[in-house]
């Protein structure tokens, strides 16, 4: 999971340059408009970017560390479907 998410937030970042280097170097010789509108685009690409890196999948389970609290873990655990319940 991390590797792919990686890489999407590295094609967005190189999607992002291009789209600056495209618009001031050649867009911006026919049109100034689509080159200012290129760079907002770009602009919005960096933030989805790093929501998409830092997204986390459900097998991501960052919740099941333990606390430390036996009683509380072993709650959280039978929550989570991990263990049975301890018989009545």
């Amino acid at each position: 999971m991390y590797a792919r998410r990686r890489h999407v937030y590295f094609a967005m970042m190189g999607l992002c340059l291009g789209l600056f280097v495209l618009a001031w170097a050649v867009v911006r010789l026919w049109s100034v408009p689509v080159a200012v509108g290129m760079c907002v685009v770009a602009m919005a690409i960096p933030p989805a970017a790093a929501i998409v890196a830092n997204r986390r999948g459900p097998e991501d389970r960052w919740w099941d560390d333990p606390s430390g609290d036996p009683e509380s873990d072993t709650w959280w655990d039978e929550l989570d479907g991990k263990r049975k319940p301890p018989p009545s």
